[in-house]
């Protein structure tokens, strides 16, 4: 069961403004080839949940093999790549290796932190700035 409503409860100071934001747009480096060679970049995911870090503990493939958790876990909180919205193991296995690496960072980022800016600097003028690694276009905030 996938569950897909954003929920905007009101924040500390009554404004329903200020709720929860539980799903995440972001672009993928290189993108999910689907069977028909079609490329999928830009897709969501939502905030995990406790069942959602817990059920894959109990999934034999990840008993044999500890690095497959990832797999599973981003596979129950992806919730769409591109037009494909039926999520499962199967798809991220067929990653390339630099889109699975930026959804485990995306993951960590908006789970732990709460948020997918990234504090970079520019190696030119040292110009320290955030970078929203949700994508979108450039100028876009």
């Amino acid at each position: 069961m996938r569950r897909t409503a954003a929920v905007a409860p009101a924040g500390p100071d009554g404004d329903p403004g200020a709720g929860l934001r539980t799903e995440f747009p972001f672009r993928l480096p290189r993108g999910y080839v689907d069977e028909h060679g079609t490329v999928h970049r830009d897709g969501v995911m939502r905030l995990a949940t406790a069942r959602d870090e817990l059920v894959p503990l109990r999934d034999d493939r990840v008993r044999e093999n500890s690095a497959y958790l990832s797999v599973v876990l981003i596979s129950r909180v992806v919730t769409r790549i591109g037009t494909v919205d039926d999520i499962h193991p199967g798809i991220i296995e067929d990653l390339f290796a630099s889109d699975l690496a930026f959804l485990q960072d995306f993951y960590r980022r908006v789970n732990a932190e709460g948020h997918t800016r990234a504090a970079v600097t520019c190696p030119s003028c040292r110009e320290e700035f955030a970078v929203d690694l949700a994508g979108g276009r450039l100028g876009e905030s």
